[in-house]
Order: C-alpha cells, then structure tokens, then sequence
C-alpha cells in the first residue's frame, strides 16, 4: 500500500463551475474503487490578493491509501474527471493536477504552501518542486493550477484549522435563485453558534451560508469541528434537491494568510500584512463612502482603507484620530494613478488612544450662557447679559472617545474566507484530529 496526495486547483470560472464540487465527485470515484482516506479533503484557501487568483481561490487536497496497482485507474479518473468538469473554454481557467506519493510531506512543499497563502509565487518554482520530489503533475493549458495544486498537498492543516460542509445542487438548478428555508438556518445559527460560525450578519439578518454565483455550492456551513458542522447541516431545510455534500478540513476562519512584516517598509504589494503605526492623516471619506486614513512608522507612510461594505470596521475607523496608535490587517493594493499604496483593511486593533482634546468658548461667569468670540485675539461676549472680556480664554476640554483598545474586525458579511471571526479568538484548533468522521460524504443516489 502507498500513500497518495492529489492537489487540485483552478478548475472554475466566474460563470460555473467550483473546484470543490470536481473533489466530491473525485471522492465518490475513489471510494468506489475502494481506497481509504487518511484525512477529510482540505480546502486550502490561498492569497486572496493576487490579481490572477480564480474566484474563491481555494485549492483542494485529497489524501489517501491505495495498492500499488491502482495508480494508473486513478490517474485516469483524476485527469477525465477534471477535463469533463473544468470551465476549459473560459481564457482564465487554466487547471493543474499534482500528484504526490509519500507518508510525510517534505519542509520544502511546506513552505512553498505557506508562501503561497501569505505572498506570492512562480510557476518555475511550483515545477522546481515537483521535479525534485518526483510527484506527477498534469496541466491544461498554461497550467497555473498546478501552483495551487501543489500548495494544497503542502498545506496540511496542522496548525489552526476549521471544517466546512458544503452542499451541491442538482445541474438543473444552478444559476437559479438558491431555495433554503430562511428561518431553519436562523434556529440553525442560535443552535450552534459559538461552534459554527458566520452564518447569518446579525446587522442586516442576511443569510451568509448561500453564496450568489452561478456555482453548484447551495450553501456551506462552517465550525470547530466535523461533529458541529454536520449537526448543523441537518438542521438546515432545503427546498430543492440536494445532489451531494462533502466535509472539507480548512483554514478557513484562520488568519492564515496574514503574515506580520516589522516596519512598513517591509509591506509587499499583492501579499496580506500585520503591520503597526501611528495614525499621522485622519480618517477622510471618499466617494462610494469608504473611508481613508494615514499611518507611519520610522520606516515610511502608508494609506489604510475601510470599504463601506466592512459595516462597523469602517465605522471605527471613522473614530480614528492623529495619535492614535494601531496595528492594521490586511492586503496590500499596489498603487494606482490617482492613489499609493494602500492596507485593504480587514480588522485593526487599538494599541494606544490619543487624548481627543477639543477647545470650546467659555460660559458666561455672570448667566452661565456660552460666551461668543468677538475675533481672533479680540475676546468673548454674551449676547444674553451683555457681559464681555478679553483676558479669558477657550476651555481645553478632553472628548471621551468611542473606540476601545480592543480588536475590530470587518461585518459577517464582507469578511473573507480566511478572516478569522471574533467568535474564534481563544477557540483556536491544533494538529491534525485522530481519526476522520464515519460519515463524511453523501452522494443522493436517487438523482443518477
């Protein structure tokens, strides 16, 4: 018996397809033939801010024993099952095959992987790995899924990781609107909640499970464990056939891809950073309403930006004033015609408040009404007694602010996959599980 690592990635388009539902139906072609899994399928989401990332950019690894003998069948089905279920025709889509023999995954496909989710890498060194360590890798096109598909093996998810269950519609109904009961996955939320997670916004009360593309996912839910997450499913009532539905391992919700650089000089464009600097522009409002502001460091300035769909990350980020001290997360926007440089803000955290010092006209020391300049350097009056001076002086008042030094992280709603949630802080996961669930993988065989 050996050991198989089959990566897979760049299988889907804006208008169909999802490399996730080409693994399941892998799965079921594989567990027909009788292997034996040694690990849930990992969906590995990668840098989310690369310009040539497909559409969720998650590549996906399946992990398994078979006899020696059955390579060649599975390396058939691997390369039909993916030519047949790849948006080929879609000058984006270019997949990649990788597949990797071996119980241990080497340091090198290790931190080729880690590169891949916190930065950016070549396709000459995706090759130079597969060459070195023998694995087969296959491509259609230019193949630029293989570096995807590489990182996927790479990845194996010891450190913090979370589970997705994601369930598939039938052919005839993608591209319509999706049909799942509302309510059951509101009881679903209060049921499971903290353990899963991100399933409805709790500001506007929509339903974040169901995603809005023309893809075969129905809807995803997401959680701790493999347990809550299937639990939770259950609860769920759909209103429209269920084709299948598959257990993923992931980073989702992990915080995976933000890699913390020691000065701004040190950001990257394109790459996700950590980065700290004091807020030196107040927040500013830009069209669409999204908000802009400044920090520096002893190394350099850089802009930092709230969209207006982060909900309350934009809102704090208003709060901000010159001073103020704090660590910013997000990716990095290279610099256009009209704009430099920018942090895509995902959260920040307050390190340090300044004092928001505001100075007001004195009250009348005779009425106690509120004092009016009579000129710069002319002094006050009061239009009710009549009183008047020109030796007294505005009062330095200090405003209580609203902001807190404390986290912030962007709305349920705008948060990306690999956004690791409030809900998650102090609930982090650590090494692989013991043993993979019984039941992982459902295929409805009254639809074939």
């Amino acid at each position: 018996m050996i050991t198989v690592h089959v990566g897979l990635d760049d299988t889907d388009s804006p208008r169909k397809g999802c490399t996730t539902y080409v693994a399941s139906l892998l799965i079921e072609k594989l567990h027909a033939m009788g292997i034996s899994f040694v690990d849930h399928p990992n969906l590995v989401r990668l840098n989310p801010n690369v310009p040539w990332k497909t559409r969720g950019n998650g590549a996906l690894c399946l992990r398994f024993t078979c006899d020696k003998s059955q390579v060649e069948e599975i390396r058939e089905a691997l390369i039909d099952t993916v030519e047949k279920n790849s948006d080929l025709e879609y000058s984006g889509t270019e997949p990649g095959i990788v597949i990797f023999f071996g119980d241990a995954i080497p340091e090198e496909l290790a931190t080729f992987a880690k590169h891949a989710i916190q930065g950016v890498v070549k396709m000459k060194d995706a090759t130079k790995l597969v060459k070195l360590f023998r694995a087969e890798a296959v491509g259609f096109k230019s193949g630029r899924g293989i570096i995807g598909a590489l990182a996927a093996i790479g990845e194996t998810l010891d450190g913090d990781y979370t589970y997705e269950l994601i369930t598939y519609r039938t052919s005839v109904n993608r591209g319509t609107e999706r049909r799942v009961d509302a309510s059951s996955v509101f009881r679903m939320n209060e049921a499971t909640q903290p353990f899963t997670f991100n399933n409805v916004d709790p500001e506007t009360k929509r339903i974040l499970i169901t995603p809005r593309g023309p893809d075969p996912i129905l809807y995803g839910i997401r959680g701790q464990t493999a347990s809550v997450v299937v639990k939770a499913h259950a609860m769920v009532r759909c209103l429209e056939p269920v084709e299948r539905w598959t257990l993923f391992r992931t980073n989702h919700g992990t915080d995976a891809h933000l890699r913390k650089v020691a000065a701004i000089k040190d950001v990257k464009v394109y790459s996700p950073a950590v980065v700290g600097g004091k807020v030196v522009k107040s927040p500013r409002t830009i069209p669409r309403r999204h908000i802009v502001f400044s920090i520096s460091d002893a190394t350099g300035q850089i802009d930092c930006a709230a969209y207006e769909p982060t909900g309350i990350l934009r809102r704090k980020a208003a709060e901000l004033i010159e001073g103020d001290v704090i660590e910013a997360f997000g990716g990095v926007r290279p610099a256009g015609r009209k704009r430099p440089v920018t942090i895509n803000l995902e959260k920040f955290r307050v390190v340090d408040l300044a004092p928001n010092i505001v100075f007001r006209n004195p009250v009348c020391p005779k009425c106690g009404k509120r004092l009016k300049s009579m000129g710069i350097e002319k002094g006050f009056r009061c239009d009710k007694c009549g009183f008047r001076s020109s030796t007294i002086k505005k009062q330095t008042v200090e405003v209580p602010r609203g902001l807190q030094e404390i986290l912030y992280v962007a709305s349920l709603r705008s948060q990306r996959h690999l956004t690791k949630p409030l809900s998650r802080y102090g609930f982090e996961n650590k090494g692989k599980p013991h043993r993979i669930m019984s039941h992982w993988f459902w295929v409805n065989d009254q639809l074939k």
